[in-house]
């Protein structure tokens, strides 16, 4: 009985929203006594909404993991297919690839390089850094330009040295700086200016790819069967490295 009180409470939330996603002429068109009675059985049984949505939000929840889990099982059997054209540091023998889904206007990200460097250097026959743009535009102005600037240096072989003063010098992110420090790695300017002008599609498959993950902030890592998220700790990784010695 109470499943399928369920099932109709799920139906009537439907014709809910349905009415109050329609357009004002087709809604006033809507017999208010059905709209009463859909609003009074849902206040007479708030329990059974509540446990509604927290049903809904637990199917979610297992399509984000199947998700995640395909994922992971990709980069285990085929690591350049997720790695692509993405910039690499550590190992070339991809033994164990660590997915790293960052923002250069992010404090955290730029906390996090403290571990990962050491990480990175430890395990430097082993593991292998992959870095993945993920600019968070609506809080951070910078994080795409920089995210740009840091693809155009990707093209001339120049992005670690690049991104290691970016996230060094968070305080200085703005034009002025990205010319000033590609001059610096000795870049091409003409050929970083239109590198950077060409560098939307690959950021945004990385968005894309953050998106479908359901990843929800920076920094985010991803490890075979583990996914981190925020500051990392070098002994949990450490964890996930020494099970796949």
């Amino acid at each position: 009985m109470k499943q399928a009180l369920k099932q109709t409470l799920l139906l009537l939330l439907c014709l809910a929203c349905l009415f109050y996603s329609l357009p004002a002429q087709a809604a006033s068109r809507i017999d208010p006594r059905l709209e009463q009675q859909v609003l009074q059985i849902i206040r007479d049984n708030p329990e059974v909404i509540i446990e509604s949505v927290q049903l809904y939000q637990q199917r979610q929840q297992q399509e984000v993991q199947k998700t995640r889990q395909a994922f992971l099982e990709t980069l285990k059997t085929n690591p350049k297919a997720v790695i692509g054209s993405s910039p690499t540091t550590g190992s070339t023998e991809l033994k164990t690839v660590l997915i790293e889904f960052s923002d250069f206007q992010c404090p955290f990200c730029s906390q996090a390089q403290k571990t990962l460097k050491p990480l990175i250097a430890k395990y430097q026959d082993q593991l292998t850094l992959v870095y993945k743009h993920f600019p968070l535009i609506s809080i951070h102005p910078q994080a795409l330009p920089a995210a740009k600037a840091a693809w155009a240096a990707h093209q001339q072989g120049k992005f670690w040295q690049y991104h290691d003063a970016l996230f060094s010098q968070q305080a200085q992110l703005g034009e002025e700086f990205y010319l000033d420090l590609a001059q610096t790695l000795n870049l091409d300017l003409e050929l970083f200016n239109r590198d950077r002008n060409t560098a939307d599609t690959a950021i945004e498959q990385d968005l894309q790819l953050a998106e479908k993950l359901q990843l929800s902030g920076t920094p985010s890592f991803l490890i075979h069967s583990e996914t981190f998220s925020g500051s990392i700790q070098l002994s949990a990784i450490e964890k996930v490295l020494a099970s796949n010695e």
